[in-house]
C-alpha cells in the first residue's frame, strides 16, 4: 500500500463534510487514488472511472453478501436480470406514468405557499420523493410516511456503519414488502399491471422470481429513489436560486430542462459513490492493487474532472452527454435513469411554471448533507407564486 500521506483520506473529516464537492476536487489534485479505512480505494479521475465502468470482468459488482438485483451481480447472470428489470422503464411504461407524476407534483407545487419560506428538503423534496415512489409502484399512500421515515433511519445507520440496525432496517423494509407480496398473492386473480403483480409473474432462464429477489429489487429502486430523487430536486432548486438569470431563462426555454437538469447533476452530484471489487491484480492511476481490493468510485468527483469538462463549474447546455456519468455507464448504468429523468423535469416544469421566483432565504441556515447524502439536508428558500409580483 502507498504511505504517501496525500494518498489517505478520511470521508468523514470535517474538511470533507463542510462541502463534499470542495473536498472531493482537492483530493482528485492532490491524490486521485486515495486510500481509507472506510472507502478502501477511492477513484477520482474520469479516466479510472470509466475504466472500472467499461471492464466489468475485471472489476466486480459483488460487493456485499447480501442478494442485490440486479446491480450486485455481474455476468453472464446479471444479462438476464438486467433485460427483466430495463422492461418496468421503457418509453410506454414512462408514458403511462408521466400523467400520475405531473398530478402528485402539481398538488406538491400547490401546498406551498403564495409568499413565504419553506424548509424545502423536509417540505418539499422529501415529500414527493416518498410520494413519487408509492405512485410509481402503486403502493398505497399509508406508505408515504413510513417510507420517508424508513429512508432516515437508513442514511443515519449508513452514516454510522451500525450493521446492526442496517440489518433492522432492511427487515423492516421487508415486512413491507412481504405484507404487498400476502395482499397480491391472495387476490383471486392475478390480473393486475402493478409492479409487484408484474414481478410476481416474472420469469427468469424461466424460473420465477424468489420473493429474496422480489425485495432486492423493490428495495434498490427505493432506496435510489428515495434518498436521490430528493437530494436532486434540493440541489436544481437551489442551483436555479441562486442562478436567477438561468431560471428565467428556462421559465420562457422549458424545452432546455432536461439538458439543463443534466448538467446542474453533472456539477454537483445528487449521489456520490459506488463501490467494486477487483477480480485480478491490476493498476490504477500508477498504484498496484491485487485481487479482492476493494473500490469506491466516486461520482462526485469524476463528473468533475477538469481533464474532460474544463471548468467544472461553468454551466453549459452543449456538452457531449456521454461524459456525463450522472447515471453511470456500463452495463451497469442505471435502469431506473429513463424514470429519474422524468420525475425531475415534470417537478422542475411544475416549479417554474407556477412561480415567478424562488430564492435562498435570507437570515436561515443552510445546511450541507455529509455522505452518505448529498446536496443539503437543510435548504430554506422563498417561493413567489405568479398571483404575487411586489417582490423586494
Amino acid at each position: 500500500m502507498n504511505n504517501n500521506p496525500q494518498c489517505k483520506w478520511d470521508p468523514l473529516s470535517e474538511s470533507i463534510a463542510q462541502d463534499q464537492i470542495s473536498g472531493y476536487d482537492r483530493l482528485r489534485h492532490q491524490c486521485p487514488v486515495a486510500h481509507s479505512e472506510r472507502f478502501h480505494w477511492s477513484l477520482f479521475k474520469h479516466a479510472d472511472v470509466m475504466r472500472v465502468l467499461e471492464t466489468p470482468g475485471s472489476f466486480s459488482n459483488v460487493v456485499s453478501p447480501h442478494l442485490s438485483v440486479p446491480n450486485g451481480m455481474d455476468p453472464p447472470i446479471h444479462a438476464a436480470y438486467r433485460r427483466m428489470i430495463d422492461c418496468y422503464f421503457s418509453p410506454a411504461r414512462m408514458d403511462e406514468f408521466e400523467p400520475i407524476c405531473r398530478e402528485i407534483a402539481v398538488k406538491r407545487v400547490a401546498a406551498l405557499p403564495v409568499n413565504g419560506g419553506i424548509e424545502l428538503m423536509r417540505e418539499f423534496a422529501e415529500l414527493y420523493a416518498a410520494e413519487i415512489q408509492c405512485g410509481f409502484l402503486e403502493w398505497p399512500a399509508g406508505l408515504h410516511e413510513p417510507l420517508r421515515r424508513w429512508s432516515q433511519k437508513n442514511f443515519a445507520a449508513t452514516l454510522a456503519c451500525d450493521r446492526p440496525a442496517m440489518a433492522a432496517i432492511a427487515h423492516e423494509f421487508e415486512g413491507y414488502v412481504n405484507t404487498l407480496l400476502f395482499e397480491r398473492r391472495h387476490q383471486k386473480a392475478l390480473t393486475g399491471d402493478d409492479v409487484l403483480s408484474r414481478l410476481i409473474q416474472e420469469r427468469v432462464n424461466g424460473e420465477p422470481l424468489t420473493d429474496e429477489e422480489i425485495v432486492s429489487i423493490l428495495r434498490n429502486w427505493t432506496v435510489g429513489e428515495l434518498a436521490t430523487i430528493a437530494a436532486a430536486v434540493g440541489i436544481l432548486v437551489h442551483y436555479l436560486a441562486v442562478h436567477l438569470a438561468l431560471q428565467h431563462q428556462l421559465r420562457k426555454q422549458i424545452s432546455l430542462l432536461p439538458v439543463a437538469i443534466d448538467e446542474i447533476l453533472r456539477i454537483r452530484a445528487p449521489l456520490i459513490a459506488s463501490r467494486r471489487i477487483t477480480t485480478e491484480p491490476t493498476e490504477i492511476g500508477g498504484q498496484p492493487m491485487v485481487a479482492g481490493d476493494r473500490l469506491t468510485l466516486i461520482w462526485a468527483s469524476a463528473n468533475r474532472d477538469e481533464t474532460v469538462f474544463g471548468d467544472p463549474d461553468e454551466f453549459r447546455l452543449d456538452r457531449d452527454p456521454a461524459t456525463n456519468l450522472l447515471y453511470g455507464a456500463g452495463i451497469h448504468v442505471c435502469p431506473g435513469a429513463p424514470l429519474a429523468r422524468m420525475e425531475l423535469r415534470v417537478i422542475l416544469e411544475e416549479l417554474l411554471k407556477h412561480s415567478h421566483t424562488f430564492t435562498v432565504t435570507v437570515g436561515k441556515e443552510l445546511i450541507m448533507a455529509v455522505y452518505p447524502g448529498s446536496g443539503f439536508s437543510s435548504l430554506p428558500v422563498s417561493v413567489y407564486k405568479k398571483d404575487h409580483r411586489d417582490i423586494a
